[in-house]
């Protein structure tokens, strides 16, 4: 059986990406990061989707992502608003 390791978000697009390869007969491995934000519901939808879809394993590895500065996913930041491209620099 062909195998594939899925990086799960618990968003959309990781969520079509695992039922796209399950439906073409890979046995798949999920992986999720807990990478310090503040709310733990991508990692709760991850971990549903990861049971309704029927991973191998899905784990999950702590990376502290605060370590690089803060940001409104893992700090306690607004979320920047009504910003022009210009004011962001490049990214």
């Amino acid at each position: 059986m062909m195998k594939a390791v899925i990086l799960l978000s618990g968003g959309l697009d990781s969520a079509t990406a695992l039922a796209i390869a399950r439906h073409q007969g890979f046995d798949c491995h999920a992986l999720s990061f807990r990478y310090g934000q503040r709310h733990t519901v991508e990692l709760k939808a991850a971990q549903t989707v990861a049971g309704a879809l029927g991973v191998v394993d899905h784990k999950i590895a702590d990376i502290d992502l605060r370590l690089f500065g803060g940001s409104a996913l893992t700090a306690e930041l607004d979320v920047p608003k009504d910003r022009d491209e210009a004011a962001m620099g490049d990214a």
